[in-house]
């Protein structure tokens, strides 16, 4: 089944961003702001094909397949949600697609657009689009029985509409989400929206039934919508403006029935941002053992900013070692007196 096709338009999704949307933070958005449709990180098909099977033990973390796995880990809370997989070989793709239909996800996604050089080397992320008939392949390889999408950018060193969105479209995805800069631009330019509506007159010529999503510093629902009417995409793809507020997709039903709606209160009230940190950093020890606990730190500017005595307060949760004590220290300061 295409969930694709059942959601209402505009679409409104949230960014997959590797040590920021994992399982901890996706649950959190599930409870507080949900978006149309969540997608895991990005994990290695090849990773997930060719890793050792290793058990975890004295002194060694589990290795190998197992922990790739764990960052497949979901809950029923976040549907509809994506897999979403970097590759460029074609056998890979296809093992790991039909481990994503296996493990009940709604869909599958791949990556054709992060610029780490990392994955590059491997063919992988915005070097497909460098290799635009494998790129097809592995499109194909992914096509199991659950709706295919692409996440992708407008081109490598300059700006490639023509042909490489136009051959991604004729490969018949469900949908297509596009970050409106070129690799070589990286996120240090303003994106280029003004793309957008020649984008969506190519899905109309070649791929009709293609949802098309932009993405592309968009921080909020209201400027999402603006975003959309100005272009004609069928939604867009939030990615940074969730940092710190997991309300950020609270107001979706209003700001889909044309409303005009502002962050909701409950994300600037400081007691509860900081209610929240603690529920989101024992998820995170939960959820996540085998992730370094500094991965959760990075969280917590974001979440505390804002109001007198932010910067003092987040230095001391800077040196706490596990979510007990980011609790005790939290909720220390609000006993002593914060509202």
């Amino acid at each position: 089944m295409n969930f694709w096709s059942k959601l209402k338009r505009p679409i409104f999704a949230l960014a997959p961003m590797a040590d920021v949307t994992d399982a901890a933070f996706r649950r959190v958005i599930a409870k507080y702001g949900k978006p149309d449709v969540m997608w895991t990180e990005f994990v290695s098909a090849d990773g997930l094909a060719l890793a050792p099977d290793l058990p975890a033990g004295p002194g060694r973390r589990e290795s190998g397949r197992k922990k790739l796995l764990k960052d497949l880990e979901y809950s029923e809370s976040e549907r509809p949600i994506v897999a979403q997989f970097f590759t460029s070989t074609p056998a890979n793709m296809r093992l790991a697609a039909q481990l994503a239909a296996n493990l009940g996800f709604d869909g599958i996604d791949i990556n054709m657009g992060c610029p780490d050089r990392g994955i590059e080397k491997q063919g992988a992320g915005a070097a497909m689009i460098k290799s635009p008939e494998r790129a097809l392949e592995v499109i194909e390889a992914a096509k199991i029985g659950l709706p295919v999408s692409v996440k992708t950018r407008i081109g490598f060193n300059v700006v490639e509409i023509e042909t490489w969105i136009s051959t991604l479209l004729k490969a018949n995805l469900a949908a297509l989400t596009i970050h409106l800069r070129t690799r070589k631009e990286m996120s240090k330019i303003p994106a280029h929206w003004e793309y957008m509506k020649r984008i969506i007159e190519l899905r109309n010529k070649f791929a009709p039934e293609t949802l098309i999503l932009g993405n592309g510093d968009v921080k909020d629902l209201s400027e999402a919508r603006l975003r959309i009417e100005e272009t004609g995409c069928d939604g867009v793809m939030i990615g940074k403006g969730i940092f710190g507020n997991p309300w950020l997709f609270a107001n979706l039903a209003q700001i889909k029935s044309g409303g005009q709606i502002e962050h909701p209160s409950e994300a600037l009230a400081k007691g509860d941002r900081l209610r929240v940190l603690i529920e989101h950093t024992k998820l995170f020890e939960q959820l996540l053992p085998h992730k370094s606990f500094a991965i959760m730190k990075k969280h917590f500017k974001a979440y505390i900013a804002g109001f007198e005595g932010a910067a003092e307060l987040r230095n001391k949760l800077m040196n706490a070692n596990n979510a007990q004590e980011v609790a005790s220290i939290i909720n220390r300061y609000l006993e002593n007196g914060s509202k």
